[in-house]
């Protein structure tokens, strides 16, 4: 099944390495193809197409590879175009995190939710618009596949203002069957949730066994009553996460400091320490030390082609051409009824079934009305977001924190604003004219 594959970002050591490693796992399906690299840093690109040449070579060149910095130069004839996107991730962030804590406003991570996450979305949009532009002259019938955060708001920039067929991706799912084995002491494959919402802000409206189809529900109600800190070996003991449960009724996804974004109250529980940056900057240096490794042929290759990034991209790719009509836990497309009682424009997590034609949403039903309400809040704050992000609308800008649950006080709103804007201005060209 040989097609053409692009990789938006694939210098990226996180992104890149892990696309690659599924892209070679599928490679006796995916025989012929073409993957093309594409990252607008030289150096990340070329250390990336090293490692790729070493992994093409091992298993007997089933890819033509490709790369580029321009992306243009490699898009045409792509039916599949894979993107993970950020400038200066980390140091904006920080920038983002600490302004608006400064000014009182308790964000307990800043990356996808309250003031952090607007100006996370309004440098990201931009860019993804611009591929999106190009994908829609070179090569408008791919399926787009998108990794970049804050992974809804920039859903549905694409959805809105393109002609694509946009998927968000995120493994925030199988996070949450990770810490629901670990209750029940279960196998993860044996946790079967089917889950609605909003990135990272998503609901287990119904948990099964796998294999019997007993309702699970009932046990982590047990398990959570009577939590144990070894329950959950990641060390986060998911104290709001059980809050919400016992608040809610339901498990929500995908983590305390993911969903803690979206609520006025989760610093209570989450603290307000935020992100741990320096510990991402190490990790980050040390993969990518051993990529380089790896591309010098200083290391043995088979180690990396064992590897799994345990995201579904390239598995909704063979899907696709494959025709397999398979069932994916979690996907980001337009609502367009999938859960009645949400805005029919606005971008949610549900699952889906993938064939030939592409991703399809599955109907889930309306949430219960509590949990509706707090993903209606956030919808409200997305639209806003999106529109500050696509056309420089100050006052969007101001309307999406003034929405947003954790801005306490207009004089706090229109100081981060006016901060962020000038500390960020080199990457807002849509707010150039503000001066």
């Amino acid at each position: 099944m040989a097609t053409k594959i692009a990789l938006i970002g694939a210098g990226s050591v996180s992104f890149g390495t892990g696309t690659l490693c599924d892209l070679f796992g599928a490679h006796e399906v995916l025989r012929g193809s073409t993957v093309a690299l594409v990252d607008t840093d030289p150096t990340a690109l070329e250390r990336m197409m090293r490692v790729a040449r070493r992994m093409n070579e091992a298993l007997g060149g089933p890819f033509i590879l490709q790369a580029a910095t321009d992306r243009t130069e490699v898009l045409a004839g792509a039916a599949f175009v894979i993107i993970a996107v950020a400038v200066q991730r980390n140091a904006r962030w920080r920038l983002d995190f600490a302004i608006p804590l400064k000014h009182g406003a308790k964000q307990v991570l800043g990356e996808n939710g309250g003031p952090g996450g607007l100006f996370h979305a309004m440098r990201n949009i931009p860019i993804i618009l611009d591929i999106c532009r190009d994908i829609e002259r070179l090569c408008p019938d791919a399926l787009v596949l998108n990794f970049s955060n804050p992974e809804g708001r920039l859903c549905l920039a694409a959805t809105r203002y393109s002609t694509l067929q946009v998927v968000g991706l995120c493994h925030g799912i199988g996070m949450a069957q990770h810490a629901i084995s670990e209750a029940l002491g279960l196998p993860i494959a044996d946790i079967d949730p089917k889950a609605a919402g909003l990135n990272h802000f998503t609901w287990i409206l119904d948990l099964r066994h796998a294999k019997t189809g007993e309702d699970l529900y009932p046990a982590l109600r047990q398990a959570v009553a009577q939590w144990q800190p070894e329950f959950f070996r990641s060390g986060d003991d998911l104290r709001l996460t059980r809050f919400m449960m016992d608040s809610f009724g339901y498990w929500p996804s995908c983590s305390d400091d993911h969903i803690g974004e979206y609520l006025s109250y989760a610093w209570e529980y989450c603290g307000l320490e935020g992100y741990d940056f320096d510990a991402a900057d190490r990790h980050a240096a040390e993969l990518a030390a051993e990529l380089d490794r790896w591309g010098r042929g200083e290391a043995p290759i088979d180690e990396l082609l064992q590897r799994r990034s345990g995201e579904t991209a390239v598995e909704i790719i063979t899907g696709v051409l494959g025709n397999t009509h398979q069932y994916e836990l979690a996907v980001n497309v337009p609502n367009r009824g999938l859960i009645p009682n949400l805005p029919d424009w606005a971008v949610v997590e549900v699952p889906a079934t993938v064939d030939a034609s592409g991703v399809h949403g599955v109907a889930v039903g309306p949430l219960p009305e509590p949990i509706a309400a707090l993903c209606r809040t956030q919808i409200a704050v997305i639209d806003r977001v999106v529109e500050a992000g696509v056309h420089g609308d100050r006052t969007a800008a101001l309307q999406a924190l003034l929405l947003d649950p954790v801005i306490s006080s207009i004089s706090q709103a229109e100081a981060i604003l006016e901060e962020l804007l000038d500390v960020h201005k080199d990457l807002l060209p849509q707010f150039a004219s503000l001066g």
